[in-house]
């Protein structure tokens, strides 16, 4: 039986370029039952970090956590988050590889003209649908009171009146319930009761979840977001539930679980120490000098205040406390860590900040022409309508009106059917999005100099690094989005990207240096230039190789497509994805690989 061949083409050890008539991808693996992962992979979101603060951080401490990721990591810095740039669709960014058009999120505060409001379960539908703090038991409290309140949240007629609870709002899969269902185990902590929507429409994909509450207050009776030092402390927290985690612990550190396969956590200091105007030490007092603020940056170059500085400094140590963990546990090598955040925050430049009321663009339309059902957003406002065949004369209003309101653009109709479903069609879909000039925040009040939820770059250019000793730095200027991270957390483990229906319905590509070769018989071929391997810190190439069904394959590879020479092993099993890795690579300018398909 003659061998089929697919060779690799790697300019100077660089990536693939695919040239073929009969690609097939693998839509599909073998299960995995194994409770032990081939790896590890921790997520964790800086939440208002941009990719700016990471590349000013780590010039100015070369010595830093930050700086040892990026130098052991593949580095997006254009890459940009979900828009709306809101906590909810950010997140879910990550975790589904979807953006509101396939999870039906918009917001932690949206509408949904299909559910009933809650304590409803007859008549006409159409209902506000708030996930944030006030739907809580109490809002005060660090733990909610104990858990989300039902009678305030929506119900749904499909299914007899049940309440909605936020995994239920989620329309799709998420990587926690894909890597569970894989016989590993999943972790997560987040900053609200309601991120339990994380764990997707099965309720349970997360083993061991986290969620604080923090809207709350401290033992102090500090409202932590208005203390940098309280959300430190919140922060820290979480990274103790990491580090018990690394432990082989469960969060609490009581229960002796094994350490899961994907885990990680959200840090919000950044975040406060950008939006604080005024500080209030960790007991609820006024500080004195810069620490009292206001925080943010100083320039529109992102130089950070020393309150942000001292968030960035807070967030940076208790990155390098995991590190020192995973290292101490022997399991640095086998855990890839990828830093990135929700959302940015706007503005960057404090001169560029401009406060309108929330109440301003609503305000505009006249209710006695269409009433507004909802407006939500902080940086831009969605808004539903209860008679949707008045847009365009709501649309009219708010064009006469830009300047005074601070609008920069409306999307409605045809525009806003570019980016997300038609509202006539999707029951979740805004009417309207009026996204503000950069720099401005809808609020009801000046408490805040910055903030997310928009579409600017402030609010979206956030970081994506992913590493992992092994790795030397690479640095990817193409454009990426956030939702790329979560297909390409499965393919680190090993598991398919297509398992997640928002990867398939939006085509959602894995992060470029980490995709597959994909083989199936007849095996096709390429030639060409970069798109698919990374370098490893000592020279070699790494590059993944998918298959399927199960097919044996020898790798070989050639400096002169003229004499190959088998690399590792002499043949190579593969059902789902394999990693292949080169030891010799860094001995030759050019290195081209094939697999052959053997008997």
């Amino acid at each position: 039986m003659r061998n089929s061949q697919l060779d690799l083409v790697l300019p100077r050890r660089s990536t693939f370029r695919y040239k073929s008539t009969a690609l097939l991808l693998a839509a599909s693996i073998g299960s995995l039952s194994a409770l032990e992962p081939p790896v590890h992979v921790l997520m964790l979101s800086l939440d208002g970090i941009h990719a700016l603060d990471v590349a000013r951080y780590v010039a100015a401490n070369p010595s830093s956590s930050l700086a040892y990721l990026v130098s052991h990591g593949v580095n997006y810095t254009t890459a940009s988050s979900a828009r709306p740039a809101d906590s909810f669709p950010g997140m879910l960014a990550l975790a589904t590889g979807g953006s509101p058009s396939s999870t039906g999120v918009y917001f932690d505060l949206s509408y949904d003209r299909s559910l009933w409001p809650p304590g409803i379960t007859s008549g006409p539908t159409g209902a506000v649908v708030e996930f944030n703090e006030n739907v809580t038991l109490d809002s005060t409290r660090l733990d909610g009171g104990g858990g989300l309140n039902p009678a305030k949240l929506p119900r749904d007629p499909r299914r007899g009146g049940a309440v909605v609870y936020p995994h239920d709002y989620l329309r799709v899969n998420t990587i926690f319930e894909v890597v569970k269902a894989a016989g590993y185990r999943t972790a997560w902590s987040d900053k609200h009761l309601t991120d339990e929507i994380v764990q997707g429409p099965s309720g349970n994909g997360v083993d061991d979840l986290f969620v604080l509450e923090i809207a709350g207050n401290n033992a102090f009776g500090t409202s932590i977001t208005k203390s940098l030092d309280a959300t430190k402390a919140f922060d820290d927290i979480k990274v103790q539930g990491i580090l018990n985690q690394i432990n082989g612990l469960d969060h609490t550190g009581v229960s002796t679980v094994g350490v899961p396969a994907l885990f990680g956590m959200n840090f919000q200091a950044i975040s406060v120490g950008q939006r604080l105007q005024t500080n209030k030490t960790i007991k609820g007092k006024t500080p004195t000098g810069a620490a009292a603020g206001p925080g943010g940056y100083l320039d529109g170059t992102g130089t950070p205040s020393f309150l942000l500085l001292d968030a960035l400094n807070h967030t940076d140590a208790s990155l390098g406390m995991i590190i020192d963990a995973l290292r101490s546990k022997s399991l640095l090598d086998s855990t890839y860590i990828i830093l990135t955040a929700k959302h940015g925050q706007a503005p960057i430049d404090p001169t560029k900040l401009k406060i309108v009321s929330n109440t301003a663009i609503p305000s505009l339309i006249d209710p006695s022409v269409v009433k507004v059902s909802l407006t939500s957003g902080d940086d831009a406002a969605l808004l539903w309508l209860a008679d949707q065949a008045q847009t365009t004369a709501a649309v009219s209003v708010l064009q006469q009106n830009q300047p005074a309101v601070s609008i920069q653009e409306i999307w409605s109709g045809e525009r806003l059917k570019l980016h997300f479903p038609d509202p006539l069609q999707d029951p979740r879909t805004p009417d309207i999005i009026a996204i503000g000039i950069p720099g401005t925040i809808y609020a009801a009040k000046a408490s805040k100099i910055a903030e997310h939820g928009g579409f600017s770059d402030d609010d979206n250019n956030v970081p994506i690094i992913i590493s992992h000793p092994k790795l030397g730095p690479q640095t990817i200027t193409s454009a990426v989005r956030t939702a790329q991270v979560a297909p390409t957390i499965l393919q680190l483990l090993g598991l398919s990207p297509f398992s997640l229906q928002a990867v398939v319905k939006e085509k959602t590509t894995v992060l470029p240096g980490f995709e597959s070769i994909q083989v199936a018989q007849p095996a096709f071929f390429a030639t060409g230039v970069p798109s698919s391997t990374i370098q490893l810190s000592d020279g070699q190439t790494r590059f993944t190789l998918s298959g399927a069904s199960l097919q044996s394959f020898t790798i070989q590879a050639s400096s002169d497509l003229l004499m190959w020479t088998s690399i590792g092993t002499n043949s190579l099993l593969v059902s789902g994805s394999t990693s292949v890795e080169d030891p010799h690579a860094v001995n030759f300018t050019n290195r081209f690989y094939r697999a052959l398909i053997t008997p």
